[in-house]
């Protein structure tokens, strides 16, 4: 649960900006669209080596 303390005379608009940062950060909304379907283990480990190589070029790109 999250608790964002209101200052005495803060803007209502500042707080709620400071709340919707706050919960972007926590990832909550990510883990609940990975909980929303579910995802065979080979798709994760295709998804994840697919990320991985996606990275290896960019820092061998970086390199050159």
């Amino acid at each position: 649960m999250l608790i964002i303390p209101i200052k005495e005379g803060e803007n209502i608009d500042r707080a709620l900006k400071r709340f919707k940062r706050k919960f972007d950060k926590t990832g909550t909304k990510r883990q609940l669209q990975t909980r929303k379907q579910f995802v065979k283990p080979s798709v994760k480990r295709r998804a994840q080596i697919q990320k991985a190589q996606y990275i290896q070029h960019l820092r061998d790109a970086e390199e050159i």
